[in-house]
């Protein structure tokens, strides 16, 4: 009888060890899809200020060029030495110079020929959650393998141009449609001059 008890003790012991291990396995397995979907969740987090930031950047450096050309016939464009350029009073373009969220830390730069900053672009390597559905202004991101692919500039690549000093579009441009509402001036057209009439009679020879 001892013998029997004995043996159903350690049956029990063992089972019990099993199950212990079992649950040991689904506890592992659980928090670990846990911490992938948090990590994705920060990373999506991370991605969208990202995109925030950088086209607020591109945006301020299209609002420097503009604001530096106006009233002036100048080739090509004008960028600030310094992202803290952007946030010079009295007309700031930036509110402030931002950290890159994805590398924590310094943008790194794109220097235009001149040798103005052009651009800014994040150091992580990492690959993007979004691969498509872009804003327009950097719709050219569509399909990139890294982060540090995403180069926030002016001009965009993208061609979608920020209106930067809110001025209407010209009018009246011949090749070019007018602006909705906006009053449009014939171009003038050179007077005909008059050609020998069909009902004249030829004079004989």
């Amino acid at each position: 009888m001892r013998i029997r008890l004995t043996s159903m003790k350690h049956g029990d012991q063992g089972f019990s060890y099993v199950m212990l291990m079992i649950a040991i396995v689904v506890m592992g397995l659980v928090m670990s899809v846990a911490a992938r979907q948090w990590k994705v969740m920060v990373q999506r987090e991370l991605e969208a200020d990202l995109l925030a930031k950088g086209i607020e950047i591109q945006n301020a450096l299209a609002l420097y060029s503009a604001s530096r050309k106006a009233g002036r016939v100048m080739p090509g464009e004008v960028y600030p030495q310094t992202l803290a350029d952007l946030t010079r009073l009295p007309k700031p373009f930036l509110r402030k110079v931002y950290h890159d969220p994805m590398g924590r830390g310094e943008w790194e730069v794109v220097r235009a020929p001149t040798g103005g900053i052009m651009g800014v672009r994040s150091r992580s390597r990492t690959k993007p959650i979004r691969q498509q559905n872009f804003p327009l202004v950097v719709r050219h991101f569509q399909g990139k393998p890294t982060y540090y692919d995403w180069v926030f500039q002016h001009p965009s690549p993208s061609g979608s141009v920020v209106n930067p000093l809110g001025m209407p579009p010209l009018t009246g441009v011949p090749g070019q449609p007018a602006a909705s509402g906006a009053p449009t001036s014939p171009l003038p057209t050179a007077p005909s001059t008059p050609g020998p009439s069909s009902s004249t009679p030829m004079a004989a020879p």
